[in-house]
């Protein structure tokens, strides 16, 4: 074969080998408008506070400042208060134990998160969880 057959025949396969995942990024619906994200800072005493069935919740960021990509929170609450069960659908979660400790499921795995450690669940995954300890969970 000349070069000019197999540059041609070697396009033609490389294309078709290309064509759906350039068909699928092109209509892909999960991409990330990053047009109205801006960098911020957000002070420990700052965000909304909540209480969600029990748990006081103070909200630092929101999907709509992240373009849906996380949800950060501070929760303060007493031992024996729960995570309902529930699922995020736009964004993933991460939880990160400043202080006392956390009993936490996700998909069905049980782990213990003591302070200094870090949980992570994406989103569509079932999370539900039960602070421990004699301390609040922070």
């Amino acid at each position: 074969m000349d070069r000019k057959q197999f540059i041609k025949t070697s396009g033609i396969g490389l294309g078709l080998t290309l064509l759906p995942g350039i068909i699928q990024s092109q209509t892909s619906n999960n991409s990330i408008d990053f047009e109205g994200m801006e960098p911020k800072i957000i002070k420990d005493a700052d965000g909304k506070v909540l209480n969600v069935i029990g748990d006081i919740q103070t909200h630092k960021l929101v999907g709509e400042n992240t373009g849906n990509q996380i949800v950060e929170w501070v929760d303060n609450v007493k031992p024996g208060v729960g995570i309902p069960p529930h699922i995020h659908t736009k964004e993933d979660e991460i939880f990160r134990v400043i202080k006392g400790q956390i009993e936490i499921m996700v998909d069905g795995k049980t782990t213990v998160l003591n302070e200094g450690d870090i949980a992570f669940a994406p989103k569509t995954y079932l999370i539900l969880g039960k602070w421990l300890g004699p301390k609040k969970l922070k």
